[in-house]
């Protein structure tokens, strides 16, 4: 089930920790909005509610490109599976430990379609507000930058 909520779309979805000996279902939210058209946002845990559970910020070019071939390198890397046509598979690295989740490709793919409804690739700068956010940054954030 997909829902639209604010200008962007979440995605409920199921990814596959890889163990050594078993797989464990890890219930997850994919999420992308329009104001920040660069990224998707997966969250895990039981309550994907917003500000909950431990959210990972990825590249929508990235799981876009990983759909086809191995990409990434570093913290993220996804690659298709070469034995079953709806693997794709999920390297996350933090210093604290790493994981490797399978998730259903054709999910993904259907998410980045809806994305691309809303802001087609390649098109993403022209969705951000520039001129506003260099404004408030020039502005120390609207506060008198002479103020002391």
């Amino acid at each position: 089930m997909i829902n639209r909520a604010t200008p962007g779309y979440t995605c409920p979805t199921t990814l596959y920790l890889v163990g050594p000996q078993s797989w464990t279902e890890v219930p997850a939210l994919l999420s992308y909005e329009v104001s920040d058209p660069f990224a998707v946002r997966i969250t895990f845990g039981d309550n994907t509610e917003e500000d909950e559970g431990i959210s990972w910020l990825v590249g929508r070019d990235l799981l876009q490109a990983g759909l086809d071939r191995p990409a990434g390198e570093g913290d993220v890397r996804l690659w298709p599976s070469r034995t079953s046509g709806d693997v794709l598979f999920l390297h996350l690295r933090a210093p604290s430990g790493e994981a490797l989740f399978e998730v259903s490709r054709g999910t993904v793919a259907g998410f980045l379609q809806l994305t691309a409804n809303l802001v087609p690739f390649g098109q993403e700068s022209s969705v951000l507000e520039v001129d506003d956010e260099l404004a408030a940054l020039l502005s120390n954030g609207g506060a008198d930058p002479t103020a002391r």
